[in-house]
């Protein structure tokens, strides 16, 4: 009864209700900004945040089609004078985007709630080659989005004064804080916004490339004497190892043009069922437009002797030549035709930092929920996207963009290591998992000839691109990684350490000698209740309401047990692995009620589930309390023997939230220290 008249008394307090009116202020301000909040208790729910072949070729392939605007570029400017192999490149081109994209669908296929390079070399290397792998994805998707965003400014200001290109940097600020709101409010929103941007670029390129190559058909005899004369004359003045060495260069140069291609076998998971089948769908998309596209800009390059100028792309300077006469009417049609599709490549570059966006926090929550990251990083937010990675990722790219002041030619050189190194890996895993499995499977030499093919050529741009960009910006990227690595190696020793303290307290607390006895004991509402917040059923739970009995002996008839079933990114996947886990949770409680049983108490158990365990929690409580208005809560935390700043980082504070919430609401709620030793040989 005092529960009830507390509360009475809560809701007339005018300071309370000033505050209530406040926090609906705010909320409704996050909801204009971010939309509502999604249930996961909405059956539809899953088909609403999933994406068709089409979208997601627009969210995770527009990655891949929009590096046509920096990869050809790179490629053709590193061939300087040598331009004779540029058809030769261009189909080098097309064969490696095929190559790729081809070993990736079948990577999918093996792996069907997402074989992204991570989780590809996690589970066919090991965890010490996934680390690798992963952390290498996650400076290359904030590469992706600075890279993108800087290409796509270039763009802009390639048709713009000069004296304007100091506000760059102020406009790619504002362009990345701009997709990290749309992403927070959800991906299928973002991509959907930005679908028109994607068509126009299609179409633009759709009329330059086949335009472009059509207008030169009756030149044909003549461009190939002209390659045939350049290769004669490049041989006699280089040799062949000469040549070679100039064509492997141009080819590593442009690696960036293959970067996109990883994105979709990680977005797996945001796809429409059967996820399969969406996924090779959309793979297929991004392999014929990226094929096309980059090796169709690249003769053009060679159609229109295309030389680069200063402060302008080489795509500029194209669509100039292409387009640059073309007078209708007196309307410089011309003129209009190389902004819009200029506009559109920026655009669509802006549109690629999506797949920074979409797969970068899933890399942080599939490494946090195997520890090598803090574990918050797995968290949803209320519209079930990754909020604390995307605000993370949006921040490290604008910081790289300080860094490189926006040079897109320094990001060039940064970009593309790493997703090799990613590549590589993921190519490997698949041959050894061909080559152990051998058994199992006649054709296997069918399947692993694809992974061999891919691993040479992804080892072998990997190698030349360290080679040639390592000293001019390149040892940044290895620098940059290397630490990210080390910084996991050291979270993930925190974790274990804490581990082998919670294990050793199962194996202390979790069999309990004279409790093998059935017993059954009535729950009375009206008497003293004690509710234990818990998880699984371990020593740390145990050791809890061993807690609460020692601290409070024959204070309670009863014990109930409550938890929140926390739906991270990791198990947002479908409604059947909602009911799973509902179900694995009502295991462990029933294990705590028929100890509770056996000790004495009348006990029974109740679950919720969410993504925001502190809220679930409350709600839960709330009702709790109207049944049972005798009750204290209880809830357990891990205390460390020396408290340092990053613990806090790596273990929420979700028991004293939890507390906060509750005595504000006028529930009593304790929380019980569980004691984390510096030295493991002390007892617990």
């Amino acid at each position: 009864m005092e529960s009830n008249s507390n509360n009475s008394s809560s809701e007339g307090d005018p300071s309370l209700i000033g505050e209530n009116s406040e926090k609906r202020f705010t909320e409704k301000i996050k909801h204009a900004i971010l939309g509502a909040p999604r249930s996961i208790k909405d059956p539809g729910v899953f088909h609403r945040i999933s994406l068709i072949a089409f979208l997601a070729w627009v969210g995770l392939g527009a990655d891949g089609l929009s590096s046509s605007a920096y990869g050809p570029d790179e490629s053709f400017r590193a061939l300087e004078h040598h331009t004779y192999l540029a058809v030769m490149l261009a189909l080098a081109t097309a064969f490696t985007v095929f190559i790729i994209s081809y070993s990736y669908s079948r990577i999918i296929e093996h792996f069907p709630s997402g074989g992204g390079g991570y989780v590809v070399a996690s589970r066919l290397l090991s965890p010490q080659f996934g680390v690798i792998s992963g952390s290498a994805l996650l400076v290359d998707y904030v590469l992706t989005i600075s890279v993108s965003i800087a290409s796509g400014a270039d763009q802009v200001f390639s048709v713009l004064p000069p004296h304007w290109h100091q506000y760059k940097m102020v406009i790619v600020a504002a362009v990345i804080f701009l997709l990290m709101i749309l992403n927070l409010r959800g991906v299928k929103e973002s991509v959907t916004v930005l679908l028109p941007i994607f068509l126009v670029f299609l179409v633009t390129h759709v009329i330059l490339i086949f335009g472009g190559i059509g207008s030169h058909i009756t030149e044909a005899g003549r461009v190939a004497g002209e390659m045939k004369n350049g290769f004669s004359n490049g041989l006699a003045a280089l040799g062949l190892v000469g040549m070679l060495g100039i064509f492997a260069r141009a080819y590593s140069m442009g690696a960036g043009t293959y970067t996109g291609i990883e994105a979709v076998s990680n977005g797996v998971q945001i796809m429409r069922e059967p996820k399969i089948e969406t996924a090779k769908k959309t793979m297929l998309y991004m392999a014929v437009s990226l094929s096309i596209t980059a090796a169709g800009i690249m003769i053009c390059y060679l159609l229109y002797n295309v030389t680069p100028v200063p402060g302008k792309t080489m795509n500029a300077v194209l669509l100039n030549n292409f387009a640059g006469g073309w007078i209708i009417d007196g309307i410089p049609a011309g003129w209009l035709f190389v902004v819009i599709t200029l506009g559109s490549e920026a655009a669509l570059l802006f549109v690629a930092a999506q797949a920074g966006f979409i797969d970068g926090p899933r890399v942080m929550a599939n490494m946090a929920v195997d520890s090598w990251l803090p574990r918050r990083f797995a968290t949803l937010s209320e519209r079930l996207t990754m909020q604390n990675g995307v605000i993370i990722i949006a921040t490290a790219a604008i910081g790289i963009l300080v860094f490189t002041r926006g040079d897109t030619t320094t990001l060039v050189l940064m970009y593309s290591i790493n997703v090799f190194l990613t590549f590589s890996l993921s190519q490997m895993g698949m041959v050894r998992y061909w080559i152990k499995h051998r058994t199992d499977f006649p054709d296997w030499s069918k399947h692993i000839i694809i992974h061999l093919i891919g691993l040479v050529l992804c080892l072998s741009i990997l190698i030349v691109n360290i080679y040639e960009k390592f000293t001019i910006g390149g040892w940044v990227t290895l620098v940059i990684t290397v630490a990210l690595i080390s910084l996991c190696w050291r979270v993930k020793r925190h974790y274990n350490k804490v581990n082998n303290q919670l294990k050793r307290l199962d194996d202390i607390l979790a069999d309990i000698p004279g409790l093998d006895s059935q017993r059954t004991v009535t729950f009375d509402p009206q008497q003293h209740t004690a509710v234990l917040m818990v998880k699984e059923y371990n020593g740390f739970g145990i050791h809890t309401l061993l807690s609460v009995l020692r601290l409070f002996p024959n204070q309670f008839k009863n014990i109930l047990f409550i938890s929140v079933v926390n739906v991270d990114a990791s198990t947002l996947k479908g409604k059947n692995e909602l009911d799973e886990l509902r179900e694995d949770q009502k295991k462990h409680l029933i294990k705590y009620t028929t100890l509770a049983n056996q000790l004495g108490f009348g006990s029974f158990y109740r679950i919720a589930e969410g993504t925001d365990v502190i809220e679930e929690m409350e709600k839960l409580s709330a009702q709790i309390i109207k049944e049972c208005p005798r009750s204290i809560f209880f809830a357990g935390k891990l205390v460390f023997e020396r408290e340092k700043w990053y613990q806090k980082i790596l273990h929420n504070e979700t028991a004293y939230a939890i507390q906060r919430r509750l005595q504000f609401a006028a529930m009593n709620c304790m929380v019980l220290p569980v004691r984390v030793f510096a030295n493991e040989k002390r007892k617990l």
